[in-house]
């Protein structure tokens, strides 16, 4: 059986995930959660099941798909149908059973088997090679730039983050979870939101403090991601330090000291005390 890339009914995807049952979750996000799908011939497919407080709105819904569904790309999980259902349900208000409608919004992705990156950086198991992080961050890299540059309207992820990485079974990055994602006009190169959402610790200034979105949004994102994979140390921000300047200038420091210890000229390395000062 092939599976389907275009609209599909509520119904199919209720059947494919046992109608959306705990066993069938495989992870959780702000806007929805997914669940693992298994159509007749075994294939798996996951299925996200956005929240109805999503930000997502509904005028929108259907033109990110459509921008999404074009994207085919190693290094970006590839989605391969969604669902857009307006339903009829009974809701209780000031103690009335009344009639309303409710818009069922899915999107159904390929199945990355390997989880997020998070898990393997962060995790109690994680045990990433040098070679292999390298490989990590190239692969993004390369993902992040077809976003960019691969179509005639440039695509802002604007949640670069190790839980939206996902790894398949040969430990291949997937840039996953758009549903923050902008569509840039055909001459825009900015635009501004009043609606800032993202991961704190990962928004750029800009955008965090003046709702400024660009291509320049997401480089901000990798640029901790990518200290993030090669030191494997989690960025913690807090509500003193929410661009994670501390996280970043302690990161430089250190990277710093390294290179100069490294000189091949030995008259060229700092003493011991002089580094002792630059870490103080």
């Amino acid at each position: 059986m092939e599976i389907p890339t275009t609209e599909l009914p509520s119904q199919f995807l209720r059947e494919i995930t046992d109608e959306f049952s705990d066993e069938r979750k495989v992870g959780e996000g702000a806007f929805g959660i997914v669940y693992k799908g298994m159509l007749k011939d075994g294939t798996e497919i996951a299925v996200k099941k956005l929240r109805e407080t999503s930000p997502i709105h509904d005028n929108q819904f259907k033109n990110e798909v459509g921008s999404l569904m074009k994207v085919n790309h190693r290094n970006i999980v590839k989605l391969i149908g969604y669902c857009y259902e307006i339903q009829k349900k009974v809701v209780e208000h000031n103690g009335k059973y009344i009639l309303t409608e409710a818009v069922e919004k899915l999107l159904c992705y390929e199945y990355i088997s390997n989880g997020s990156l998070d898990k393997h950086l962060f995790g109690e198991s994680s045990r990433l090679d040098w070679h292999t992080r390298f490989n990590i961050i190239k692969g993004v890299c390369e993902g992040l730039h077809f976003l960019h540059k691969g179509s005639e309207r440039p695509i802002i992820h604007l949640d670069i983050k190790p839980g939206n990485i996902l790894l398949d079974d040969n430990m291949v990055p997937k840039i996953a979870d758009f549903g923050l994602s902008r569509l840039l006009g055909e001459e825009q190169t900015r635009v501004c939101t009043q609606n800032v959402m993202g991961a704190i610790g990962y928004m750029a200034p800009e955008y965090l403090y003046r709702g400024e979105i660009s291509t320049q949004s997401d480089i901000y994102s990798l640029g901790l991601l990518i200290i993030e994979i090669t030191t494997g140390e989690k960025n913690f921000p807090n509500r003193e330090d929410i661009i994670a300047k501390n996280f970043i200038e302690n990161v430089k420091t250190c990277i710093e000291i390294g290179l100069s210890c490294v000189q091949t000229n030995r008259k060229d390395r700092p003493s011991i005390g002089e580094i002792v000062n630059m870490l103080s």
